[in-house]
């Protein structure tokens, strides 16, 4: 695994003292692929910090799958749980910030939380929430890099990516940029809901391009297989930037281990239960990135991955 900066730091602290009242740490997420997995990542990181579900906390599973439109609701019914903590990530987090609270949010954000309005700045977040986001920008440009070198003649990329999606025009920016500086033309599709995908693949069908990039968040990722589908019709690749994405049948995945970032909010967790405020604990961003390459995907292409792209790989998928 590669490492990145990450945007701030801090020593584990002690776990809380056995006479303090039980805190109710709920867990929320619209997402359940993504969520489990990040549940499972964030509980074993609070076991490494000493906390264990019913000794000192309680841990308050919440999750579901329903639409944008659903997500209110749920996140009322959250809400009116009144836990002492939320720990969150999808698209609900919105939800809960558009609804309002006092509680303490943590958050794995897969786009920029300044630009969704959860925070005022990485730096100094301002109010109750803080946390993650899963958005490096400078990932977008390598993407457009590995694609290059998988397909050395590539001239022109197809992008598939959520123009309501918190950041989606500054990742569209940095990719525009990458892809200039390597000779490469790029073509933008916008994808809103699941109902505009086919839409969006008609339109990547009949552009000539040779590869398509996908700008990663969860309502990409439920649709990772469909585009698979279509990938292997077209021969052409297709990169995202989580590793649900390969695993799905894809042939790249590159960008931040999603599990360590969820095992990251334990972190601010027990910050948060020794009295830190959420306005104080900067959002930080990946501090660990995975390469997979799924060459079952590439064979079917078919498309041979180069030796350079493959001893850099974290996960080979056969």
């Amino acid at each position: 695994m590669r490492t990145l900066a990450a945007a701030a730091a801090g020593a584990a602290m002690r776990p809380l003292p056995a006479q303090t009242p039980r805190k109710r740490i709920a867990w929320v997420s619209s997402d359940r692929a993504v969520g489990n997995a990040g549940f499972e990542a964030f509980k074993a990181s609070l076991a490494g910090l000493g906390y264990v579900d019913g000794r000192g906390i309680a841990l308050e599973v919440h999750t579901t799958d329903a639409d944008l439109a659903a997500l209110e609701s749920f996140a009322l019914e959250v809400l009116a749980s009144k836990p002492d903590i939320i720990v969150t990530q999808g698209p609900v987090v919105r939800a809960i910030r558009k609804i309002g609270t006092a509680t303490p949010v943590v958050f794995g954000f897969s786009g920029d939380p300044v630009e969704a309005g959860l925070v005022e700045s990485f730096a100094r977040p301002g109010a109750n929430f803080t946390g993650l986001s899963f958005m490096a920008l400078d990932l977008a440009g390598k993407r457009i890099e590995l694609l290059r070198e998988v397909v050395p003649g590539l001239r022109r990329v197809a992008v598939l990516a959520n123009p309501g999606h918190p950041g989606e025009s500054s990742e569209l920016r940095v990719t525009r940029d990458a892809a200039t500086q390597l000779g490469i033309a790029v073509d933008y599709f916008p994808m809103r809901s699941a109902s505009e995908l086919e839409l969006a693949l008609a339109g990547i069908r009949t552009s000539e391009a040779g590869a398509v990039a996908v700008f990663p968040d969860a309502g990409m990722m439920r649709n990772a297989e469909r585009i698979a589908a279509f990938a292997r019709v077209q021969r052409i690749p297709a990169i995202s930037g989580w590793a649900v994405f390969a695993r799905r049948g894809n042939v790249l995945s590159y960008g931040p281990v999603l599990e360590v970032g969820f095992g990251r909010l334990a972190w601010y967790v027990d910050r948060i239960l020794h009295g830190a405020r959420p306005a104080d604990l900067p959002v930080e961003l990946p501090s660990k990135v995975e390469l997979v390459v799924n060459l079952a995907a590439a064979g079917v292409i078919p498309l041979a991955i180069p030796k350079s792209v493959m001893s850099r790989a974290d996960e080979v998928i056969r």
